[in-house]
């Protein structure tokens, strides 16, 4: 499934060390930029000008310049910054002198799922484009890694839309009401659970190791477990914040030294067996079918839209989110009439 680089001396107790080391470092920087209102803002507003000038500049002709790599530094990037408003922009009124919060601004919470569908089509784009252009092997345009092509990109393409159309109840997300352990005031989205995260999970690793295989030994692998991780212990229900603040980093990480995921003792590379590229991609496939018959199921006994509303409210999962929430608009729940 994987080769590491022993001609670079690379052994499988240090590439281990190595990926430990990269998820530890994802999860602790999610951590502080999530708990601090200004961590937030310097890593992924000011951090991003700065090195965009650097990018294009003096890094111009080591760093990643195809449109995918910088379209989803960008637009994970855009996510954070749109996230942290929405947790943390406020203000009053001039009229009336009441305040309003970003969270409670309904436009505003059309964003979040937005994004997400924008981040998933890229890479639903990108399988498309390997599956027909490199079927049978060919190296990618920018020079960046050899890819295999195969049935394995249209499965997984398809996952990938049916993720998108299983993503429910963006209406009922919620600020994380302040505690003494946490006052991170996470964007929580309730309705957004443990079935739809693994079957996202699933299609994120399969993307990864058919477009990616050369990246996918950190990037769909650690990069996926740090927000997953989160979003069930401490950072419950806020796993779309961490996976675009997860993202976020590495993709600017990876802008700048390519070179680690590219070259030397670190760089861990596919094995191109087809076995593998079927079953991650048929698994993915699978999952999100599933997710999907399931939606579809909720709808019909509940008689609920999943698109102005809530879907899952009568879950235990749900309930367990909802009651971290601050004194939010139940706008999400009261909107879902019947179809």
């Amino acid at each position: 499934m994987f080769v590491f680089n022993y001609a670079e001396g690379a052994t499988v107790l240090s590439v281990w060390g190595v990926w430990i080391l990269v998820f530890a470092l994802l999860f602790g920087l999610n951590e502080i930029t999530r708990r601090s209102k200004e961590a937030g803002f310097i890593c992924f507003v000011i951090l991003p000008i700065v090195l965009s000038i650097v990018w294009f500049t003096a890094l111009k002709d080591t760093t990643y310049t195809d449109w995918f790599h910088l379209a989803k530094v960008y637009s994970s990037t855009a996510g954070c910054i749109g996230f942290w408003c929405i947790r943390h922009v406020k203000g009053r009124n001039k009229l009336t002198g009441k305040e309003w919060r970003m969270s409670e601004v309904k436009w505003a919470l059309c964003f979040p799922p937005l994004i997400l569908a924008i981040n998933i089509l890229e890479a639903v784009a990108r399988d498309f484009q390997v599956g027909l252009q490199y079927a049978g092997g060919g190296i990618l345009a920018d020079d960046a890694m050899y890819v295999l092509g195969g049935s394995w990109n249209f499965m997984n393409g398809i996952a990938g839309i049916l993720n998108i159309i299983a993503i429910t109840g963006w209406l009922g997300i919620c600020i994380r009401k302040k505690t003494d352990k946490d006052g991170s005031r996470d964007m929580i989205w309730p309705d957004m659970l443990w079935f739809w995260i693994i079957a996202y999970d699933l299609w994120n690793f399969a993307y990864t190791y058919n477009c990616l295989p050369g990246h996918a030994w950190y990037c769909g692998f650690a990069l996926l477990l740090a927000p997953t991780l989160c979003a069930f212990t401490v950072g419950k229900g806020a796993w779309l914040q961490h996976r675009a603040q997860t993202l976020a980093i590495w993709c600017m990480f990876a802008q700048t030294f390519p070179a680690f995921i590219d070259k030397g003792a670190f760089a861990v590379a596919s094995t191109y067996n087809p076995t593998p590229l079927f079953i991650f991609s048929l698994l993915s496939l699978l999952s999100n079918i599933a997710v999907i018959a399931y939606m579809i199921y909720k709808v019909i006994k509940t008689k609920r839209n999943p698109y102005m509303g809530e879907l899952y409210t009568d879950l235990e999962k749900y309930k367990e989110v909802k009651a971290l929430a601050e004194n939010c608009s139940q706008v999400g729940t009261q909107i879902s009439n019947s179809l």
